[in-house]
């Protein structure tokens, strides 16, 4: 699957300081990170570029390398010290990017690091990431580590209505088998009227 890198936008912050490092452009790291580049990675990384390094829209060098699914990069960042649970300006983790990714590799690199698998209430789980790209290896990880098969996310609802909505029955059968309950409803629908109206449509 084709991932688009997502380049910096303009921000009304400027160049101001972030919790994790500075607003700035893409830097050699994530460049070095986004396109896999490992060997490059390891000499910037030695030469003492941070790995915490934000884009203006919040994307860290490890967000990049778990978007593309680069696990040699993942492991680098980790070991020197990246932030696992950094958030982007959409507030996904790179766990979430890895999961939707279907980097099975990186997922499991990134909770090896104590990546938080539950994120707060209200917002898309690294659960409904890997439900939204179709890849349920990474469904089936996230739910023996414990995700929340119930979270929700107030657009697009529990993980089974996004399984459903998008029609990947191996993710449904994974998120069924496990428990998940069929009459969580989003905004009254249940994961079977999501399911329903893709047959129709």
């Amino acid at each position: 699957m084709e991932f688009e890198i997502t380049r910096a936008r303009p921000s009304l912050f400027g160049d101001i300081a972030h919790g994790l490092g500075f607003w700035t452009d893409r830097s050699a790291v994530h460049e070095a990170a986004a396109q896999g580049r490992a060997v490059q990675l390891q000499k910037l990384i030695e030469n003492g570029a941070s790995v915490n390094i934000v884009a203006v829209d919040s994307i860290t060098p490890l967000h990049e390398a778990c978007i593309q699914g680069h696990t040699q990069c993942v492991k680098l960042l980790l070991d020197a010290g990246a932030h696992v649970d950094a958030r982007n300006i959409d507030a996904s983790t790179p766990l979430c990017d890895a999961c939707a990714a279907g980097s099975l590799e990186c997922v499991k690199l990134l909770l090896d690091h104590g990546a938080m698998v539950n994120p707060p209430l209200f917002t898309f789980s690294p659960l409904h990431e890997a439900c939204m790209g179709g890849n349920s290896k990474c469904v089936q990880l996230m739910i023996d580590k414990g995700a929340l098969m119930e979270a929700h996310d107030c657009h697009f609802g529990t993980p089974l209505h996004v399984a459903c909505a998008r029609q990947h029955v191996e993710c449904v059968r994974v998120l069924l088998n496990a428990g998940a309950n069929v009459n969580a409803a989003k905004l009254h629908e249940t994961a079977l009227h999501h399911a329903a109206k893709e047959i129709w449509n």
